[in-house]
């Protein structure tokens, strides 16, 4: 388990995640493992993961795919992402459920965010890359302005209001990092090192 926070305005975009998740040792117990579910891709997009531990690789590829193939803009990015991820999940269910039957703990989730460059009016994008339609196939939606994975309503209805007035997002950030901490602390599932990011016309930036 994870938890990702995202939305966006005018302004740019702010992730966040927590740096915990779930494994299994060699006996098949789960153990709870560090990892980094805020990967940047280019100068101007990263994505972030939640669920089954593959979800890293997932990512990893991913990023080496992009430089590999030059991209930089996130709606460029969206289009060769969706069946690469979705070649990639394929590939993971097939060989777990060699031995494994289907199981959400399979599930896996992924938030594509990042700066068009091309569309002045409405210059970011945040897309939802999850398992939407039967397993093990994944879909996309586009988010409007605010998410959470796993939902959290009343948390996307503040963003959702701070965004609609299009406050600063040094603005919104202390709203972000105060739900974060908090479902941290009072969320077994959740811990680790909390990472928060920004997405601007000037590109990708981690908030230490």
């Amino acid at each position: 388990m994870s938890q990702l926070i995202v939305c966006k305005n005018e302004n740019g975009i702010i992730l966040a995640t927590d740096g915990k998740a779930i494994g299994f040792d060699m006996s098949g117990e789960p153990t709870d493992r560090d990892v980094e579910h805020l990967i940047q891709l280019s100068p101007f997009t990263a994505i972030l993961w939640a669920g089954a531990l593959e979800g890293e690789k997932m990512c990893r590829s991913l990023k080496d795919f992009v430089s590999d193939e030059e991209l930089r803009h996130v709606d460029e990015i969206y289009g060769a992402a969706l069946p690469f991820l979705g070649t990639e999940y394929d590939r993971f269910m097939r060989e777990e459920c060699e031995v494994l039957p289907v199981d959400p703990i399979h599930q896996v989730s992924f938030v594509l965010a990042g700066f068009t460059g091309k569309d002045e009016k409405d210059p970011f994008r945040l897309y939802l890359i999850w398992t939407k339609k039967k397993l093990p196939q994944l879909d996309g939606d586009e988010i409007s302005t605010a998410f959470t994975v796993p939902r959290s309503l009343r948390l996307e209805i503040n963003l959702n209001k701070m965004c609609r007035e299009n406050r600063s997002l040094e603005d919104i950030l202390p709203t972000i990092q105060k739900s974060l901490e908090k479902l941290a602390g009072t969320q077994e599932e959740l811990g680790g090192q909390l990472y928060y990011a920004t997405i601007t016309s000037q590109g990708f930036n981690k908030v230490a």
